[in-house]
């Protein structure tokens, strides 16, 4: 049960720092309005969905997770 305690905190703190790290440089700018990213509007409809700033999240995240997890 510790172990998940541990887990926990890690990633508590891995939080902490990309959020500081978002709120003090120019990348939150960028996310969502990258070349790919689906924005459809038509009259008073507007419709979003960030497919390549996902698949760019779920890289950086499968690779951080990777190198914390692997012992």
């Amino acid at each position: 049960m510790q172990d998940f305690g541990r887990i926990l905190v890690i990633f508590g703190i891995i939080i902490i720092v990309v959020g500081l790290i978002l709120s003090h440089t120019n990348i939150s700018k960028h996310l969502g309005k990258l070349p790919g990213d689906v924005n459809i509007k038509k009259g008073n409809t507007s419709f979003h969905f960030p497919i390549v700033t996902c698949i760019l999240v779920s890289i950086i995240l499968t690779v951080i997770l990777n190198l914390i997890l692997r012992k």
